[in-house]
């Protein structure tokens, strides 16, 4: 997706259903909350793959094939894709965790 969404050919709703995708994949606001049991996850697993699914739609074919081959250009040579998204998140679940650890080393002394 995120190299479908770089492309200069993908039409503007494509690339607005995938960054709803991924906003709802990594929001922690749930249209059902996660600590309901089974349907808590059910709507992440049935809702990012709808919202995938429909861009994909809106992809032309020709520019899902160039980025599918891309795609795996870049699997088979072990090459990784770097994405400004995976630099965020990392720094931000880093940040979290470090609170919390913090935040404990705290109530224990």
């Amino acid at each position: 997706m995120f190299l479908a969404f770089k492309d200069p050919r993908t039409p503007a709703l494509a690339r607005v259903i995938i960054i709803i995708a991924v906003a709802y994949a990594v929001s922690p606001i749930d249209l059902i909350p996660d600590f309901i049991p089974f349907f808590g996850q059910l709507d992440d697993l049935l809702i990012v793959p709808a919202l995938i699914v429909l861009a994909i739609r809106f992809i032309p074919p020709d520019v899902y094939a160039s980025c599918r081959r891309e795609a795996w250009r870049h699997l088979s040579s072990g090459e990784r894709i770097r994405t400004p998204a995976a630099a965020v998140a990392a720094v931000c679940f880093s940040l979290v965790w470090l609170g919390l650890v913090a935040w404990i080393v705290s109530l224990i002394l």
